[in-house]
């Protein structure tokens, strides 16, 4: 990989973690077309959310400082167990088993089968199709003044329950098949219980975090294997998608407080659809090999 790809694919990857569109699609098809049409691989893709992961951190920074710190006091007792940040820090244990049980299990699968293109663009266009679902059911649950049976309004996440939070991590951890999006999944789960857009985007970024670096530590040992994705471009992408995720969640934060998620419904169909025609022309292939040695 040069340095020119690894810039390249870290703007895709910073551009598309956040948004509902599948950052792991994205890097697979781009990364094709870098690579002649090889695969850079799913440990490529993994560290580089090591970055969009770290500008969460820093973007909640205050509320995940607070959460760890109720959490802990609650285990030593010092503050009660009921807690609304120190029962966040459990629900995001909770949401992050279903992720990391299936991720373990189906390891092989996530790095060979369920890289087909095909699945990709099933993905892509079904769960584009879900996302517009949940989006009209949370737009059934807004606060309209003067209409009596929508006052009760969307809930927020001081409404998480356990049973809401283990839906979440199971929503989640539909992302292991590239096209389905870590945050279209999660956030799509949300909508459907009833959880305003800006609660349900909100939890979706903090439920990634565990499940993201520990994916991403734990792929580190599977770079510079081999002489085409090697540590430096990885590292520079790594950097940018960050920087880029930042602005990012910053954007997206705002956009969905006042807007639908209807514009990446349509992106994700229209998307699918294109793909699946240079799929069928022979354009690109379904089922290309994960790169194993440099191609030109």
């Amino acid at each position: 990989m040069g340095w020119l790809e690894a810039i390249v694919l870290g703007i895709v990857q910073g551009l598309t973690e956040f948004l509902p569109i599948s950052s792991s699609a994205h890097q697979l098809v781009v990364g094709q077309l870098f690579f002649s049409g090889h695969d850079p691989g799913s440990a490529f893709t993994a560290v580089t959310q090591l970055g969009t992961e770290t500008a969460v951190i820093i973007y909640f920074a205050k509320d995940i400082g607070r959460i760890i710190k109720q959490w802990v006091l609650s285990l030593l007792g010092k503050v009660p167990s009921s807690d609304p940040d120190a029962r966040m820090g459990w629900f995001v244990i909770a949401g992050s088993i279903p992720i990391g049980a299936l991720g373990i299990l189906f390891q092989d699968s996530i790095d060979t089968t369920l890289r087909n293109l095909w699945i990709t663009v099933a993905m892509l266009g079904g769960v584009g199709l879900v996302l517009g679902w949940a989006d009209r059911v949370a737009s059934k649950h807004e606060v309209v003044p003067g209409v009596a049976k929508r006052q009760l309004g969307p809930k927020e996440l001081h409404d998480l329950t356990w049973r809401d939070a283990i839906i979440f991590g199971l929503a989640q951890a539909c992302a292991l098949i590239p096209g389905v999006s870590r945050s279209g999944g999660t956030i799509s789960g949300g909508l459907f219980m009833g959880y305003s857009r800006p609660a349900a985007t909100r939890y979706a970024f903090l439920l990634a975090i565990p499940a993201v670096f520990a994916s991403g530590l734990y792929k580190l040992k599977d770079i510079g294997e081999d002489a085409c994705v090697a540590w430096g471009p990885t590292i520079l992408a790594t950097v940018i998608a960050g920087v880029v995720g930042y602005a990012v969640i910053a954007w997206l934060l705002r956009y969905i407080t006042t807007h639908s998620f209807t514009p990446f419904v349509v992106y994700r169909v229209v998307l699918a659809l294109t793909l699946a025609v240079l799929l069928l022309t022979g354009y690109l292939d379904p089922s290309v090999p994960i790169v194993t040695g440099c191609v030109s």
